[in-house]
């Protein structure tokens, strides 16, 4: 999977909340109001290019919707990001939170019991 700018990663995230949205839908939910109707349709056809996007057409109007789940980017952007940043070492990236005081003890016992119940 190709890597996402910021603003095709903040139209990607309406497009999962919408499911399926015209670019006069994704406009309107954008917080960055100052875009222009073009330059999003722009970015959803780039978007489109890249693999992330397909669309349904009615007549001149395309209707456009994720082909990668928000799950599936996720973890690829996760990998990518502790590969890069953290040695590819996931156990960096809990410390790395930790000692940022981003998760609490609390949080990292329910992290334990989650990998515990994996193992089950």
């Amino acid at each position: 999977m190709e890597k996402l700018t910021n603003k095709e990663e903040e139209i990607m995230h309406v497009l999962w909340d919408l499911e399926k949205a015209f670019v006069k839908e994704v406009l309107a939910e954008l917080k960055d109001q100052k875009l222009h109707y073009n330059t999003v349709s722009t970015i959803i056809r780039n978007l489109e290019e890249k693999g992330y996007v397909s669309h349904k057409a009615f007549g001149k109007t395309h209707q456009y919707y994720p082909v990668v789940s928000k799950e599936k980017y996720r973890k690829q952007f996760m990998n990518m990001a502790t590969k890069r940043f953290f040695d590819n070492s996931f156990k960096s990236v809990v410390s790395y939170f930790a000692k940022e005081e981003k998760i609490s003890a609390e949080e990292l016992r329910e992290i334990l019991e989650i990998i515990e119940k994996k193992k089950k």
